[in-house]
């Protein structure tokens, strides 16, 4: 059963949020804070352990999920309040993918994590399409597909940007090639 007693979610996202961790019952008993920030750079969401828990053990550890209430895309400004509900449920669905990653690394092991996401695009891509298949094999497919079809089919982006999501993270072709083999 889903354990609410070590979630803080605020009341925006409160519905969505638990629609995504239902889908991840390995996280039910799981330390994750999930917090507006009124800027993240080069971002809408940002999964981390949070560092009073770095050096726990994997399964002591804590979370945050940090969520922009401005997504700035090119010179598109969107509030967070207009994305729709799918959408928010898919992008809570790849973030909680990349806590399941997390959960696997050893401290040590996210330091590593850390300095090649900050150096190393193949790592990016990497990084980026795991979680989408922690996602997709958690029953998240439909939402992670309607969240890539909300940035890549909004008009006001740009074709840079959208290639440049492309070229990091799963398409939808192949997020359809996964669900159909599920």
């Amino acid at each position: 059963m889903l354990n609410l007693e070590n979630k803080q979610i605020p009341k925006e996202i409160y519905d969505e949020a638990i629609i995504a961790l239902e889908h991840y019952p390995e996280l039910w008993d799981a330390d994750i804070t999930f917090q507006f920030k009124n800027n993240i750079r080069k971002s809408t969401m940002q999964a981390q352990p949070k560092w009073a828990s770095f050096f726990k053990s994997r399964k002591n550890r804590s979370y945050i999920i940090l969520i922009s209430r401005k997504i700035q895309i090119d010179q598109e400004e969107l509030n967070f309040s207009e994305v729709p509900s799918d959408v928010v449920i898919g992008w809570l669905g790849h973030e909680l993918g990349h806590v399941m990653d997390y959960r696997e690394r050893s401290a040590f092991g996210m330091l590593v994590f850390g300095v090649k996401y900050l150096y190393s695009g193949a790592h990016i891509k990497e990084v980026e399409r795991t979680a989408d298949v922690y996602a997709i094999t958690h029953g998240m497919g439909s939402y992670i597909l309607k969240t890539k079809n909300f940035i890549l089919d909004h008009a006001h982006i740009s074709e840079k940007y959208k290639q440049r999501l492309r070229s990091l993270y799963m398409s939808p072709e192949e997020v359809m090639h996964l669900l159909e083999n599920d």
